[in-house]
């Protein structure tokens, strides 16, 4: 890795005109902007290079977020407001850089340093006795699920469920979840264990935290 290289931390928001796209086409979303933008973007070595780009979480399908983290390498140094300027006239419909720094090489990989993320979720129908379904929830001190062939315990991957309005055009949560390595909450699944429909939860990932 040459000592010119450069690593950007990018901050970004994905909005509803891209909900239903999937971690990895949003990856080839990013390889295509940095093309577009005519970007030095590094490659990997070996038989087949791929693009030095590192998301921190994969976002579900169907989840918007206004905080989604990509580490970035490029060839040489370029001044970061021309990167971001670049960047922003090449992103699709849907993508929003919210903030870019050049971060130090040296730091481990997004995946192993990120340890939770904050949620906020709106449920489409009415789901009575919220607070009472919430508060029994949380009091539990083991609540086991089943994903794709595996049990698991969901419980200790809930770090926190707030309340944010019961009623108005639909109850509102704010969750902050485990996104550990081998320890994901998932809000759907909070969702569904106080009894609503994950298909009829709008949610909005507000903020990913890093070790």
């Amino acid at each position: 890795m040459s000592a010119e290289q450069m690593r950007l931390r990018i901050t970004f928001s994905k909005t509803a005109a891209m909900r239903y796209t999937g971690h990895l086409d949003l990856h080839r979303a990013w390889e295509r902007a940095f093309r577009r933008s005519r970007l030095p973007l590094a490659y990997s070595q070996g038989f087949h290079p791929q693009p030095r780009l590192n998301l921190a979480a994969a976002l579900p399908l169907g989840f918007t977020s206004d905080c989604e983290l990509l580490d970035a390498w490029l060839e040489t140094v370029q001044p970061v407001e021309q990167v971001l300027q670049a960047l922003t006239l090449a992103l699709p419909p849907g993508m929003v850089v919210r903030s870019l720094e050049q971060v130090d090489l040296r730091l481990p990989a997004l995946q192993t340093q990120t340890q939770s993320a904050e949620y906020e979720v709106t449920l489409l129908d009415p789901l009575p006795g919220l607070a009472q379904r919430l508060e029994a929830l949380l009091a539990q001190s083991t609540l086991p699920r089943h994903r794709r062939d595996r049990d698991y315990d969901l419980r200790p991957l809930i770090e926190e469920i707030v309340l944010l309005a019961e009623d108005g055009p639909g109850p509102h949560l704010r969750m902050r979840l485990s996104v550990r390595e081998g320890a994901t909450g998932r809000p759907e699944e909070v969702v569904d264990v106080l009894g609503a429909s994950p298909t009829s939860a709008r949610v909005r990932r507000t903020r990913i935290v890093l070790r």
